[in-house]
């Protein structure tokens, strides 16, 4: 059975990771300084040139240099060679690894995009730091885009979405429960902060193909794909949304394996607390679920982390493999980690476990992996064994070079924008500013045309007004009608009775002339009273 060499025992004995249970996850703790990247490096190169694909987060940088080759002339190359030597590693060589490149706002890598519907309301919730109110809002927002057969695939459909959810606020609030224009607000509010941080940029399309990820090259080898997440860092809640999303993906687009000879995936996830920081109690049953659930798809996750205790019980309890580096004794905190630590690894009863942790070397870790039938081996204080690749960051120059033989190459770097929520919308109010104008220029024309085939209202209104009570009583209407126009007093006469039942004779006429239902007695009403 195949496995990767870790590091030489205290004892003498060789300490490996078993191929075979490298989906049942593991776990690289230690404080800042103790050799945690260069674990994680060794183990991605090992995977790597097993045939086995690696998806590492390069968050200070400095795991780029996994992609060349190490050379005598490069920085704590002697540290390497002697420790090489000290192991009796007889065939170490130093040696590149095929990788992609990859980062969220395409500067150093290809872009990874997905789309809004795909993230889903509640890792968006997350992202956004809704409340529970709030999330409840979002969904409903999500599942009225669906009713409409509206997609959201970017921010700005998304934007777009919650605007027209409002827009017809009652209605949902009928259907669905309560949609406050309040809780819309505050989403808009958090989606302006997420745009301003870039992540406008991780939402769209062409949305990553998992498959992408999982390549071999003609060596057989599997590619390491390395994110560049220094910059990413700097939104910690946008760095684990977008992690938990990717095992999210794997999980639901990977198909059943059970426990393979080998895994099709390794996922190192680099400072995994930020993935459980103050998340509420439905993500951190989603993340348990994935890890617990993910491994039948052949796919190993390794957490590295400063502490051990950040990572909550019911997911440390899913990872089979420890590596353990030195932790500091400074704060009662780090006193419990160190505890906790030593109650995780089976006893070895010639090792002190509390103390070793604390008296660890730089490059030296405490190591049990799972055997072949499943159970965990004894604990064992061990020396790392070094990488064959490069320690550090690369020159931009060769970025470049790796980017250019990349076997995505031009399949993510231009964005594509088609028609979705945003434009829709967008053209539904269009349409309707269309309609409004059509019948208003529609209703101008009747009217017109009504006028050309009726006398003209005010040109026939003495006659009415004669017609209907007399040239005196007309006279006396019109005087009155003036008088009030110029806001003076009309003595009363006796034709002013006459006066006001023409004037009501008048108002019915421009009712019929304009042919608008009511207006007949409006126009009776207005013109009495200014009559009065």
């Amino acid at each position: 059975m195949s496995d990767i060499f870790l590091g030489l025992g205290a004892n003498g004995e060789r300490q490996s990771l078993n191929l075979s249970r490298a989906n049942r996850h593991g776990l690289i703790a230690g404080a800042t300084g103790t050799g945690k990247t260069v674990t994680l490096q060794g183990l991605a190169e090992s995977f790597s040139a097993n045939g086995v694909p690696v998806f590492v987060a390069d968050v200070k940088g400095d795991l780029a240099g996994i992609t060349m080759a190490g050379s005598p002339t490069f920085k704590h190359a002697d540290k390497l060679e002697s420790r090489a030597k000290e192991l009796g590693m007889d065939d170490y060589a130093y040696s590149d690894n095929p990788a992609v490149f990859w980062d969220l706002y395409g500067e150093q890598g290809h872009p990874i995009r997905t789309t809004i519907s795909e993230m889903g309301p509640l890792l968006l919730s997350r992202l956004l730091d809704l409340n529970e109110t709030q999330e409840g809002v979002l969904n409903i927002v999500f599942r009225f885009a669906d009713e409409q057969g509206m997609l959201l695939l970017d921010l700005e459909d998304l934007q777009s979405m919650l605007i027209h959810t409002s827009e017809h606020a009652s209605e949902l609030t009928a259907k669905y429960g309560n949609v406050s224009k309040q809780s819309i607000g505050a989403i808009q509010r958090q989606l302006l902060s997420l745009d301003s941080q870039g992540a406008a940029q991780f939402f769209g399309e062409p949305a990553l193909e998992i498959a992408d990820f999982i390549r071999l090259d003609e060596q057989g080898r599997g590619y390491i794909n390395v994110l560049a997440a220094d910059r990413l860092m700097r939104s910690p809640k946008l760095y684990a949304t977008f992690l938990l999303w990717l095992l999210a993906e794997l999980f639901e687009t990977l198909p059943e394996v059970g426990d393979p000879e080998k895994p099709k995936l390794v996922f190192f996830f680099d400072e995994a607390h930020l993935l459980f920081d103050d998340a509420p109690k439905a993500l951190e049953d989603k993340i348990e679920q994935v890890v617990r659930l993910i491994r039948s798809k052949g796919v190993g996750v390794f957490f590295v982390t400063q502490n051990p205790i950040d990572i909550p019980e019911e997911v440390a309890g899913q990872l089979g493999n420890r590596v353990q580096h030195a932790l500091r004794a400074f704060t009662p905190r780090d006193k419990k980690a160190i505890r906790a630590a030593a109650d995780t690894f089976r006893i070895n009863p010639d090792l002190d476990v509390e103390r070793a942790i604390t008296e660890l070397r730089v490059g030296e870790a405490l190591v049990s992996t799972l055997m072949e039938d499943g159970a965990p081996s004894i604990v064992q204080q061990t020396l790392i064994k070094p990488p064959r690749s490069r320690l550090g960051p690369v020159t931009p120059k060769e970025r470049a070079i790796i980017q250019s033989i990349s076997p995505v190459d031009g399949k993510y770097d231009e964005r594509v924008d088609r028609e979705s929520a945003a434009e829709v919308i967008a053209q539904k109010m269009v349409d309707a500013a269309e309609t409004a104008q059509e019948v208003e220029e529609q209703g101008r024309e009747k009217v017109a045309e009504r006028e050309r085939k009726s006398p003209s209202l005010w040109d026939g209104l003495g006659g009415k007004v004669a017609k209907a009570a007399g040239g005196a009583a007309a006279a006396s209407a019109g005087s009155i009608l003036a008088a009030k126009l110029s806001g003076k007093k009309s003595r009363a006469n006796p034709t002013a009775s006459a006066a006001s039942s023409a004037a009501g004779t008048v108002a019915t006429e421009i009712g019929k002339a304009v042919g608008i239902p009511g207006l007949g007695r409006f126009a009776r009403n207005l013109i009495g009273g200014l009559m009065r």
